[in-house]
């Protein structure tokens, strides 16, 4: 039965894919600015094929650009993320050479950037030109993805974007705290984190065969307040603080509580404009 399942997903994926490919492609040679919403339909009818169900506590910002930095525990967090926010992912260069997932993060307008220190300042001049453009980004900082219960230290070099000013006013950065908390409707613990936390050397077809061969789950997302680099005493101090929220967040999902965060500087919030559900509302998105 997990195998037929498993299959049916597949199926669905590759109908979609043929379906929307076209499409999304004539809109990102266009330049339309609808290139963004196409990847958040998919994303969000994958994760129902799937049955991986998303809580969302707070909201995305709405200011343009916005750097949206993550905790990267999977490939799944593309789904996710991506079917929750209309933006584009910032990824290790090696994605875009895989067969498929390739092809669907050039689609979303994916930028790839490479390790090696000779590329850093193009790849940085790749971020500013989108971020410069309106385009909203989504940041990995900590280079790699963790076990899911835990995080890793953020990289600050990956905020040196937040030093920059769009139109005069500084990034707006928010964090963003992402779990897989329930698995068949059981909390997921160290016991079952390794169905969903892609880490190392791993193979990604068999990682993906037993996800997909797992059941329903649940992920929780919670968007923390948006903040500048205004304030903060410089990238460091905001890559820790971002470390800290981003943290305590994955931990309380985890236990299922909901504490107090880290106050970042004072007057350094972005106000956020309301649209939708009110901010710290849990929203459950099929």
């Amino acid at each position: 039965m997990a195998s037929i399942r498993a299959v049916l997903i597949i199926a669905l994926v590759v109908a979609l894919y043929l379906v929307l490919f076209l499409p999304q492609w004539w809109l990102v040679r266009s330049g339309s600015p609808q290139a963004v919403a196409l990847p958040r339909l998919f994303h969000r009818i994958v994760l129902w094929g799937l049955g991986l169900k998303v809580v969302r506590r707070g909201q995305p910002s709405t200011a343009r650009p916005t750097l949206f930095v993550s905790n990267h525990v999977s490939w799944i967090d593309i789904m996710v993320l991506g079917a929750e926010i209309e933006a584009s992912f910032i990824a290790k260069h090696e994605v875009d050479t895989w067969p498929f997932f390739g092809t669907l993060a050039r689609l979303q307008r994916t930028v790839f950037v490479e390790r090696k220190a000779r590329k850093t300042a193009d790849h940085r001049d790749l971020m500013v030109e989108r971020l410069a453009t309106g385009d909203s980004l989504i940041l990995f900082p900590e280079g790699t993805s963790s076990d899911g219960l835990r995080i890793l230290p953020f990289k600050s070099a990956f905020f040196s974007l937040a030093e920059r000013r769009f139109d005069d006013r500084p990034l707006t950065l928010q964090p963003v705290s992402l779990a897989y908390t329930e698995l068949c409707n059981l909390p997921v613990g160290r016991r079952w984190s390794g169905l969903f936390a892609w880490i190392g050397d791993q193979d990604l077809l068999p990682h993906l065969w037993r996800f997909l061969r797992a059941g329903p789950a649940v992920a929780t997302l919670e968007f923390h307040p948006p903040v500048t680099i205004d304030g903060f005493a410089s990238r460091k101090a905001l890559a820790a603080w971002m470390q800290t929220v981003v943290a305590q967040g994955v931990s309380d999902a985890h236990a299922g509580r909901i504490t107090a965060r880290p106050a970042p500087p004072p007057n350094r919030l972005v106000p956020m404009q309301p649209e939708g559900p009110e901010s710290g509302a849990t929203v459950t998105v099929p």
